[in-house]
């Protein structure tokens, strides 16, 4: 038995870059980073609230295609373009996480000019 399974299914988004959008392996599913990308893996530039929505929605069908829902989530990491996103990400973010709260990391400034946010997740997925 492989100790690692891919997430998939048709309502995930495609990437041409090497990654898979989703692992589950053990009691965990690591979702690997989502940015406002369309089904066929295009950048969708958009202002900072929609690339944010876009991310936690495309983040949000990877995970419930493999049985989950982001109230699993219990690590989530996230990448904002600017400092000056930060109110609005923590207050988008609260539409998408409750308390409990997952374990959080926010790197600000990574981005360079091409996204304006990515973020990826660790969810229980166990019994």
């Amino acid at each position: 038995m492989s100790r690692k399974e891919v997430v998939s299914g048709d309502n995930i988004p495609k990437s041409h870059l090497p990654f898979s959008p989703g692992i589950i392996s053990g009691d965990y599913l690591f979702v690997s980073g989502q940015a406002s990308v369309d089904d066929s893996g295009a950048i969708v530039n958009d202002t900072f609230e929609g690339e944010c929505r876009r991310s936690f929605e495309n983040l949000k069908r990877i995970v419930e295609a493999a049985g989950a829902s982001l109230d699993d989530a219990v690590q989530v990491r996230n990448y904002v373009g600017k400092q000056e996103y930060l109110p609005e990400f923590n207050a988008i973010y609260r539409e998408y996480f409750k308390a409990p709260f997952p374990a959080r990391t926010t790197l600000i400034g990574c981005l360079g000019d091409l996204l304006k946010f990515e973020v990826d997740v660790v969810i229980y997925v166990g019994k």
